[in-house]
């Protein structure tokens, strides 16, 4: 009786693995064809080609946008500013472009910086830009390195009428929460900007 009931029991034990077994590998089956890695890649490519496109079109705008600011002096020459970023290491650095809309060749000369140090090692650069911080009550000159040579873009050569050339300056940061600086250069009109964080 007992060798009967355990031969039963080893029967019913055997055939509930089997119909388990099916069951998991019919299930199996089917979770691949359905959720499995075919429907995962496009997704992925979608998701890749969608962020590729958001962020060329992020860019895009950012560019159309336009400047931060623009001034155009007496003599023809128009001075864009494009960025104003905050930088690790209490740096701010500001990019744009210099068009000369004039007639006649541009130097750049009247552009260098009056301090001896500088003006002498950056005869036609940016050396003369400066920002003020009204809020702080402070002016921050460009930096230069120790040499005199300021971190900044030389004109060498000067710029020819109907051509342009970019720029960039770097000057001390103000403060955290001084964001909104102007902007001078020689004769130029005062830019207003805002500067951005890192």
């Amino acid at each position: 009786m007992r060798v009967r009931r355990t031969k039963k029991d080893r029967t019913r034990i055997t055939a509930a693995v089997v119909t388990a077994g099916l069951v998991l590998a019919v299930a199996g089956c089917s979770s691949d064809s359905g959720e499995g890695g075919d429907d995962k890649q496009p997704a992925s490519a979608a998701d890749e080609k969608s962020g590729g496109d958001s962020g060329g079109g992020q860019g895009s705008d950012s560019g159309e946008d336009g400047p931060l600011a623009e001034v155009k002096g007496s003599d023809g020459i128009s001075l864009t500013i494009s960025t104003a970023k905050r930088d690790q290491g209490g740096f701010v650095t500001l990019t744009g472009k210099v068009t000369n809309t004039g007639n006649d060749p541009w130097s750049g000369v009247s552009w260098k910086s009056d301090e001896r140090e500088v003006g002498s090692a950056n005869p036609a650069s940016m050396a003369a830009a400066k920002l003020v911080d009204k809020k702080g009550k402070k002016r921050y000159y460009i930096l230069r390195d120790t040499e005199g040579r300021c971190l900044c873009t030389a004109f060498k050569g000067g710029i020819m009428s109907g051509d342009s050339k970019t720029w960039y300056a770097q000057f001390p940061a103000p403060p955290e929460g001084n964001d909104t600086l102007d902007f001078q250069i020689a004769d130029m009109p005062t830019a207003s900007i805002t500067v951005s964080g890192e």
